[in-house]
C-alpha cells in the first residue's frame, strides 16, 4: 500500500471501522475516504455503484456489517441475513465493476461449525452445522467470504478475508440488550455500581470460554495482510490464541470496575457455543502478533466507557 493510494473504509463509524481509519491516519495514508450512512447507503445498490464509479477507489475495507450479540442474533434473524447479504454484494458487485484490484471482507468466527475441533483452523469451514443462534449471520459472512475467494480465484483480484474473534474496544456497543460479551458486562456493571445492586446477573452458565482480541490490534493485522502478496491465503483467522471462561471474564472486569456484589449466573439464557478459539498460526507465519494483551485492553476499554459517563 503506497501512501497516495485511494482507500475506502466502509463501516467507518464502527468499532473495527474506526480503528482501521485510525491506524490508516496514524501512518499516514492521506487519501482515505470513509463515507457515513448519510452519505453512502450500502443497502442500495445504485447508489453504492455509483459512489465506486466516482471515486474508484484502490484498495476497500469492508467493516460496514449488522451486528450484535448473541441475544439480537437469536432474536433478529431475518435483518441480520438479509441486511448482510444486501450490503456485500452491493460492494463486490460495485467493485468488480470499477475493477477494485484490493479488498478486504470482514468476516466472523462465528462462520465455523458449532462442533469443530478446537482451536478452529480455517480448513474447517462447512464441515458440519453451525450454532444455531447465529447461524442467519454467519450464512452471510460465509457468502462474503466465499464471493471474496471465488472473484480472486476467477479473476485474479486481490480480495482477502479476515475472521476475527470476538473484538472490544474504543467505539463498541455498549447496548445494555444488544451488545458483545465485553461492552454488556461493562455497560451493565457500571449500572449495577450505579444501583448499588448486591448482586449482577450474567447471562448463561459463565462456562463457555471465548477469545477476544484488541479492536486496534485488529486493525494493525488488517493492514498487515493488505500489504503482503497475493500469495496470502483466501482467508485468515485473526485472534489472540488464547482464551478465558466468561465467569471469568465477568470477575475481571468486576474488579477493576470496584463491583462489590455478588455474580449470579442465569442459566435460562443460552450459552451458545460452548469453546470458540481460532488457530492463528496462519497469520503469524505472516509477521503478525496481538500487542495488548486482555487485561491492558480491559484498562482502556472501561476507562473509555466510563469517560463518556
Amino acid at each position: 500500500m503506497n501512501k497516495m493510494d485511494k482507500i475506502l473504509v466502509l463501516g467507518s463509524r464502527g468499532m473495527v471501522g474506526s480503528a482501521i481509519l485510525r491506524l490508516l491516519r496514524l501512518e499516514g495514508f492521506s487519501n482515505v475516504i470513509n463515507p457515513h450512512r448519510e452519505e453512502l447507503n450500502l443497502l442500495r445498490q445504485a447508489d453504492v455503484e455509483s459512489y465506486f464509479e466516482k471515486n474508484k477507489p484502490d484498495y476497500v475495507f469492508l467493516a460496514a456489517a449488522k451486528v450484535g450479540g448473541i441475544m439480537a442474533n437469536n432474536t433478529y434473524r431475518a435483518d441480520f441475513i438479509f441486511e448482510n447479504l444486501q450490503i456485500q454484494q452491493n460492494v463486490f458487485n460495485a467493485a468488480f465493476k470499477m475493477k477494485t484490484p484490493n479488498l478486504l471482507f470482514l468476516g466472523s468466527s462465528c462462520i465455523y461449525p458449532k462442533n469443530a475441533p478446537q482451536p478452529l483452523k480455517e480448513e474447517y469451514l462447512l464441515t458440519s452445522s453451525l450454532e444455531q443462534t447465529n447461524e442467519p449471520y454467519a450464512l452471510a459472512k460465509i457468502a462474503g467470504l466465499k464471493t471474496a475467494e471465488s472473484f480472486r480465484r476467477q479473476y485474479g483480484l486481490h480480495w482477502i478475508s479476515v475472521m476475527p474473534t470476538n473484538l472490544y474496544g474504543i467505539n463498541d456497543n455498549y447496548d445494555l440488550n444488544n451488545s458483545h460479551v465485553i461492552p454488556g458486562l461493562i455497560a451493565r456493571l457500571h449500572l449495577a455500581i450505579k444501583n448499588n445492586d448486591s448482586k449482577f446477573l450474567i447471562w448463561g452458565t459463565g462456562k463457555p470460554r471465548r477469545e477476544f482480541l484488541y479492536v486496534d490490534d485488529m486493525a494493525r493485522a488488517c493492514l498487515h495482510i493488505m500489504n503482503q502478496g497475493k500469495e496470502v491465503p483466501d482467508f485468515l483467522n485473526v485472534g489472540s490464541g488464547e482464551d478465558i471462561e466468561i465467569g471469568e471474564l465477568a470477575k475481571m472486569i468486576a474488579l477493576k470496575m470496584g463491583f462489590k456484589g455478588d455474580l449470579v449466573f442465569d442459566t435460562s439464557k443460552p450459552d451458545g457455543t460452548m469453546r470458540k478459539l481460532l488457530d492463528v498460526s496462519k497469520i503469524k507465519a505472516l509477521g503478525w502478533k496481538p500487542e495488548i494483551s486482555l487485561d491492558m485492553g480491559l484498562d482502556i476499554a472501561i476507562k473509555a466507557y466510563l469517560s463518556k459517563k
